[in-house]
């Protein structure tokens, strides 16, 4: 008699875990954040209620982890459209062309509708929710913005930007803007707004 092999639990684990994944993200969209529960995310994606208990201890904490995996494959996208090859900003040289080239990608990121569903519904319960934006920021936000410091310091290098400026600092004087704009919907989202965003940064208002 030939013996059939073990199930392989761990296969089996991450096919459950990229299902709920796809579930939470799946709800968010269709029917929003407050009405997606952890009992509607197990049914449609076929596993337990405590599968989810199991690994997760909340309908917030599920999403952020959905998000996450999902950002990160939209990073790898958005990398090889850009020419990186380290997951950084592109160093062409010329600071302008680059930081303008990464605001237009992450334009088509906050439009994507498999990103703005989930990004809208982290944000807002961020709000009430202060560990949970704790762990927004430390694992997604800040390590994204550490990609604009790196630049600024490259560029200050190459005496591009003033030695006296704080890369942190300086970088929110674009990113800040196209946050607040996209959370709060005060204007439309285009390549020309960002890339003004960046003429004004770089160049100030005063007369040239």
């Amino acid at each position: 008699m030939v013996k059939k092999p073990a199930p392989d639990a761990a296969r089996r684990s991450e096919k459950s875990r990229r299902a709920i994944y796809d579930a939470a993200l799946a709800l968010v969209a269709e029917v929003g954040y407050p009405r997606t529960t952890v009992e509607g995310i197990a049914a449609r994606a076929g596993v337990g209620k405590q599968t989810i208990y199991r690994w997760w201890p909340s309908k917030a904490d599920v999403l952020l982890e959905a998000f996450l995996d999902l950002s990160e494959q939209g990073a790898r996208v958005s990398g090889e459209k850009l020419g990186e090859t380290r997951g950084g900003i592109p160093d062409t040289g010329d600071l302008a062309a680059d930081l303008k080239a990464v605001l237009r990608a992450t334009v088509d990121g906050l439009l994507d509708p498999k990103f703005e569903a989930p990004s809208r519904a982290l944000a807002a319960e961020g709000l009430v929710n202060e560990p949970l934006a704790r762990e927004l920021v430390a694992r997604l936000l800040e390590p994204q913005l550490q990609l604009y410091v790196r630049r600024l310091r490259s560029a200050q290098a190459a005496g591009a930007v003033r030695p006296d400026v704080d890369p942190r600092i300086a970088l929110e004087l674009f990113v800040s803007p196209l946050a607040q704009r996209w959370l709060q919907h005060t204007g439309p989202l285009s390549y020309a707004y960002t890339d003004t965003l960046v003429d004004y940064a770089l160049h100030g208002l005063a007369p040239r």
